[in-house]
């Protein structure tokens, strides 16, 4: 079973998919429009970016958001056999495909795999077992098999669990329901919101310095720009890479330990 180590992006070991695969659109978090399938501009030969060290400031403050939960590296070195893009273009097209579908069961698998580890989860370990099985089992199939996935039916299996999960973990806390609420812009800061459901609340450029966020649930929930800086978000449920990656923090700010800190959050 992959476990949440193997569910970060090493992109050592990948071919710089997330630079050619996805498109994106001139705006706050990009320079420049790129269409879906074509490589980056600033995408060097030896799949490096040639503006790596200073992203945010050249306009690219997606890109240092952005992560793949591991699906790079494992397309490029176990699906696709190691087997690079530019030396091998026919494979480009299925495997930046392939990226949106994998990425998508990882992290998914990022969810069951906090879900399963969590003490309250007991009375549920033999179901998410079974369901990060399956994801993983479907995460696990060959190059001419992984578009065929079905990674909507797998999600609303896991769904109901993830939902119970942390329903349980939030059980002895009183958090008001602030799920899928425009919050964008809100002063929240200092706010107890202990045992909150934000899940797939948008959260944009909030207020949310010294908030305190233990054991709210954060899954979908948006958080680009959102103030974080002194926020305890430690024990927060359902938390991501890309979501603290889009936000502001300092040093203040706790986050779960199998998160790195953005290198852009201040001292």
């Amino acid at each position: 079973m992959t476990e949440r180590g193997d569910l970060r992006a090493d992109c050592g070991q990948c071919f710089a998919l997330c630079c050619v695969a996805p498109a994106f659109v001139r705006s706050s978090d990009f320079a420049n429009d790129k269409p879906a399938g074509v490589a980056c501009l600033h995408l060097a030969p030896d799949h490096r970016c040639s503006i790596h060290s200073r992203l945010r400031a050249e306009g690219f403050a997606g890109c240092t958001a952005y992560d793949c939960f591991g699906a790079g590296q494992r397309l490029a070195q176990q699906t696709f056999g190691g087997r690079d893009w530019r030396t091998h273009p026919e494979l480009a097209g299925p495997m930046m495909a392939a990226l949106t579908v994998l990425r998508g069961l990882h992290e998914l698998l990022w969810y069951l795999q906090e879900a399963r580890s969590l003490p309250s989860s007991t009375p549920l370990a033999a179901q998410l077992g079974s369901a990060a099985g399956r994801v993983e089992k479907a995460a696990a199939s060959p190059a001419h098999r992984i578009l065929d996935v079905e990674i909507d039916a797998l999600r609303a299996d896991a769904a109901p669990l993830l939902r119970e999960a942390s329903r349980l973990a939030r059980a002895d806390l009183e958090g008001p329901d602030l799920s899928d609420q425009d919050l964008a812009g809100h002063d929240l800061h200092d706010a107890d919101l202990r045992g909150a459901c934000l899940r797939g609340s948008s959260l944009l450029g909030s207020d949310l310095h010294d908030a305190d966020l233990r054991r709210a649930d954060l899954l979908g929930a948006d958080l680009r720009g959102a103030d974080l800086r002194g926020a305890r978000l430690r024990e927060a449920l359902y938390l991501t890479q890309t979501q603290v990656g889009g936000a502001r923090g300092d040093r203040r700010t706790s986050i779960p330990v199998d998160l790195r800190r953005p290198s852009h959050w201040t001292d």
